[in-house]
């Protein structure tokens, strides 16, 4: 966090997993940053099972994902939810500059 702060990025921490998430909700925070999968993919489940993305940060190119696993159980069956698939890609092409959403297709 120190060296953060000195790199003049306006960071606090570590909080507490069990409000942080509640937080940053309501606007507290732009990111939070959780060093364990089960320490932000439970929380972000809970709030938000459809929408929820998944972004690693510190590489060379934007990295977002659905937050909630790969269906392979039901791939092709015309059974998933592909919310959660848009939100990704949008959340990528905003990362990117791009700012248009993905559009659904018939």
């Amino acid at each position: 966090m120190a060296a953060a702060v000195e790199e003049g990025i306006d960071a606090t921490g570590p909080h507490p997993p069990d409000t942080v998430m509640m937080r940053a909700r309501t606007g507290a925070f732009d990111i939070v940053v959780a060093q364990y999968h089960d320490q932000g993919h439970i929380p972000i489940k809970l709030m938000g099972f459809d929408t929820g993305v998944n972004v690693t940060v510190g590489l060379p190119f934007f990295r977002t994902s659905v937050d909630h696993g790969t269906a392979f159980d039901i791939a092709g069956t015309g059974k998933a939810d592909p919310t959660s698939l848009r939100a990704a890609l949008d959340l990528a092409r905003k990362l990117a500059g791009a700012e248009e959403r993905v559009e659904e297709r018939s």
